[in-house]
C-alpha cells in the first residue's frame, strides 16, 4: 500500500527526478536508519526558476517567491530520499530541516522562507513531518540560488 504516493497524488504533487549533483557529492547517503540529503536547490526541469538574494526591494527575490522555492527544494530532497530507500512509505520521521537563504543584508525573514519546506513536509507526512529546523541567512548560495534545503529523515 503506497500511502505517501497516494497523499502526494491527493495534494497534486509529483516528485521530480533527482537533481544531478553540481559538484563532487551524491544527492543522499544512508547511515543506519537515517538518510542525509545534500543541500538541494529549487531546480525545476534542471534549471533554477530565479537567482539572487532574497529581500524587499528592486532586483531582489521576494520572500513569497523564495518560500515557494524552499518548497520545491524540499520536494527535490524527498526525491533524493526516495532514490536511496525506494519508497517514502518507509519514512518514520522527518528529523531535521536545514534551510539556507541567500539574504540581502537587511533581510531577517529566513524562518518564513523556510516555512515553504516545513509546510509541504507537514502536508505530506502529517505528524511524521514534524521536525527540528534551522533557517540560516547566508551571503550567497551555489549557482546564485535564493534558497537551499537539506533534510535528515529516519526510516524503517
Amino acid at each position: 500500500m503506497a500511502v505517501i504516493a497516494d497523499r502526494l497524488a491527493e495534494l497534486g504533487i509529483e516528485l521530480p527526478e533527482v537533481a544531478a549533483p553540481v559538484a563532487a557529492y551524491v544527492p543522499a547517503v544512508v547511515q543506519g536508519n537515517l538518510v542525509y540529503t545534500s543541500g538541494q536547490l529549487p531546480f525545476v526541469a534542471g534549471a533554477l526558476p530565479a537567482t539572487g538574494k532574497v529581500g524587499d526591494g528592486h532586483g531582489l527575490v521576494p520572500a513569497a517567491d523564495a518560500q515557494a522555492f524552499a518548497r520545491t527544494a524540499a520536494l527535490n530532497a524527498l526525491a533524493a530520499v526516495q532514490s536511496v530507500i525506494g519508497s517514502l512509505d518507509r519514512v518514520t520521521q522527518i528529523v531535521k530541516v536545514t534551510g539556507f537563504v541567500a539574504s540581502a543584508p537587511e533581510f531577517t525573514g529566513q524562518p518564513g522562507v523556510i516555512n515553504g519546506a516545513s509546510t509541504v513536509l507537514g502536508e505530506i507526512f502529517g505528524d511524521l513531518g514534524v521536525h527540528a529546523r534551522s533557517a540560516v541567512g547566508v551571503a550567497v548560495l551555489p549557482l546564485d540560488s535564493p534558497v537551499e534545503v537539506e533534510i535528515i529523515v529516519a526510516f524503517a
